[in-house]
């Protein structure tokens, strides 16, 4: 069902809406709308022009709150309810963002600086690290005045070279340290009269240098374990600070929480007045606030806002003198409210429109039912889809759990439990085996012709909802001339009836309805465009050019003719899944060995899980077609825009 709407107008001084927003509308559902746009015939009014001064420390709140640990659904639920953030105010949640804020600036400032140094120290390490087989103290060599030295690497092909062909014949004195599969580190002296030879030499060769800083203690060796133990002790500082800050985070969690819920509050608060209007009186400004409320909450927010003697408020019944259509607020029973989500992937209904989700919830579970009857996999979808739709709150769980109930019961009407068809008597019939005679046509299978029968009944039904949802709308030529409207209807019943009395033998009373009831509805139909013309009392009842109009309208109502009889055996499919069903489970059993007496239960399980999984899949796909393009498309709009409550959803 669709809750019905009160479109409100609420004002008072420009200063007080914050006080409005917080103690009234922040505990009722309203839709709100611009108010600018719906008042449009009234001068002077103005936007606001303010800027959200919540918005920044809201904004930090979210950080810190990302860096904490999380607060469990009770603990949250346990805060926002309790006294202290009742009394709560924004003054209060924005002083303890803030010093928090400021606290954890110094700490992660500190923390920068120690990582600083961790990183100049790993450095310092990686420079170091090739070149601790030196057995000699670097700051020594670093003082070095007569003899030049270079600290650097060689890759292996150049190194080898150098020592073959080249080392023997200069001043050289080359020390190797360590390598690995590119390159070889070493240092090497010279005489400080040749260095710029032996440079010249060596970077001929592809010799890479490494400068290194006169700071280390020691060999290379020692200086390596000194830089180790500084390393791990400020990595140890940088833990600390860490630490502490996730303890000042931790300890004032509960804190940081109710000032972010307030902050955010106040925030959505403010942003109101993005649709609010202002007069244009320099000493006397007032806001103006519209939007929908369901009719409860406009009844209970009245007598509440009437005694508030600094607001205002007005009800507009007549939803004609409003500009903005009013939303679509879906309000219906618990066990249907999970099959609001296909018409919400459909489209939501017009306020006005007639909500189709108990309707597809019934034919939705009853045709996969009917499809996918077997007593024992429907037990298991429905316990299944119920269990994880206690844990997880899926709205697919709970139609899986629908839809598993009525597999049960067509289960026992087919005498079906996981595929055999021994265990329990079929109450109804076999859908593989069930045989009828038609006149006509012969034997044909009689879930074939219960699946037609059905889909002509429900057919039937929607076009009666197309009828119901063109007259809410005073669309004249739906209602009466359409395909899908009286004329419609008249012509499919009258078919309908006529194939059930040919079908049960009775042809006199099926050929006197053929004579009177065909050509009549299809004329109607063909001329619905000039009839619609003349009921709504127009000066130009025939088109001007009425040549091509006879030419389309024969071509429509050729397409009119072949849709009835497509859609109608569209609904085979319903049968032939029942009849699949059985086909593919007898499979399984045979190969489980059931047929000769020896089954093997692992194939048997596997088999069951196989088909429930596929077919149960393909058989929900099927079934939401036939909602989609054989129900909803006859009657049903879905042009509807979703009621998005500004008051207690998202304050």
């Amino acid at each position: 069902m669709i809750e019905k709407m009160k479109f409100l107008s609420i004002t008072g001084h420009k200063g007080d809406i914050d006080r409005v927003v917080d103690q009234y509308l922040s505990r009722y559902e309203i839709h709100l709308e611009n108010a600018l746009s719906e008042l449009k015939t009234v001068p002077n009014l103005r936007p606001f022009t303010e800027n959200n001064p919540y918005k920044k420390d809201l904004q930090k709140s979210e950080e810190l709150l990302a860096s904490c640990q999380n607060v469990s659904a009770e603990e949250n639920h346990a805060l926002t309810n309790s006294p202290r953030y009742q009394n709560f105010t924004v003054e209060e949640a924005v002083a303890i963002v803030q010093n928090l804020d400021q606290e954890i600036q110094k700490l992660d400032s500190d923390k920068a600086k120690l990582q600083k140094e961790l990183d100049q120290l790993q450095i310092s390490q990686n420079q170091i690290q090739p070149f601790r087989d030196l057995n000699y103290r670097v700051s020594s060599i670093l003082q070095f005045k007569y003899v030049g030295f270079r600290f650097g690497r060689i890759p292996h092909d150049y190194y080898k070279k150098f020592m073959d062909y080249v080392y023997d014949t200069i001043d050289v004195v080359m020390h190797k340290c360590q390598e690995d599969v590119q390159y070889v580190w070493v240092v090497y002296f010279v005489p400080d009269v040749i260095t710029d030879k032996i440079d010249a030499i060596l970077a001929s060769l592809h010799f890479e240098r490494f400068f290194l800083p006169d700071e280390y203690e020691g060999t290379p060796t020692e200086a390596s374990q000194l830089l180790d133990e500084k390393i791990e002790a400020m990595r140890v500082k940088i833990q600390e600070v860490d630490q502490e800050i996730l303890q000042k985070l931790h300890s004032q969690r509960k804190d940081l929480l109710l000032a972010h819920k307030r902050l955010e509050r106040f925030s959505t608060n403010f942003d109101v007045r993005r649709l609010a209007a202002c007069t244009n009186h320099e000493d006397h400004t007032f806001y103006i606030l519209c939007g929908w409320m369901s009719e409860t909450d406009a009844a209970a927010f009245c007598a509440e806002i009437e005694n508030d003697p600094e607001t205002f408020f007005f009800v507009e019944d007549d939803h004609n003198n409003i500009v903005s259509k009013p939303p679509t607020k879906l309000k219906n029973p618990g066990i249907f409210r999970p099959f609001e989500m296909f018409i919400k992937m459909y489209g939501l209904p017009a306020y006005g429109e007639i909500d189709p989700t108990i309707i597809l919830g019934l034919t939705y579970s009853f045709l996969f039912g009917f499809m996918f009857g077997d007593a024992g996999q429907g037990l298991c979808l429905l316990l299944g889809g119920f269990l994880l739709y206690r844990a997880k709150k899926l709205s697919l769980a709970a139609i899986i759990s629908c839809c598993g109930f009525f597999s049960t019961i067509f289960g026992f009407l087919f005498g079906s439990v996981f595929g055999f068809e021994n265990i329990l008597k079929a109450v109804w019939l076999h859908p593989k085996n069930a045989m009828m005679h038609l006149p006509f046509i012969g034997n044909l299978n009689t879930v074939f012709v219960v699946a037609v029968a059905l889909g002509m009944g429900i057919v039937l039904m929607t076009m009666l909802l197309n009828v119901i949802n063109s007259l809410h709308s005073q669309d004249l030529e739906k209602a009466y001339f359409d395909t899908n409207g009286i004329a419609g209807i008249v012509f499919y019943a009258s078919l309908t009836i006529m194939v059930f009395l040919y079908m049960s033998g009775h042809v006199l009373p099926a050929t006197a309805i053929l004579l009177v009831m065909f050509l009549l509805p299809l004329l109607v139909i063909f001329f619905k465009e000039p009839l619609t013309a003349l009921v709504e009392k127009k000066t130009e009842i025939m088109p001007k050019e009425k040549g091509m109009f006879f030419v389309q309208g024969f071509f429509e109502l050729f397409e009119v003719l072949l849709s009835y009889f497509s859609n109608t055996l569209s609904f085979v499919r319903v049968g032939a899944f029942a009849v699949s069903h059985a086909a593919m489970m007898e499979v399984v059993l045979m190969l489980g060995g059931v047929e000769s007496g020896s089954p093997n239960w692992l194939v048997i399980i596997l088999g069951n899980l196989f088909v429930c999984g596929m077919e149960g899949l393909i058989v929900g796909i099927q079934v939401l077609r036939l909602e989609y393009y054989e129900l909803f498309s006859r009657f049903y709009r879905g042009t509807g825009r979703e009621f998005k409550p500004y008051g207690k959803t998202n304050l």
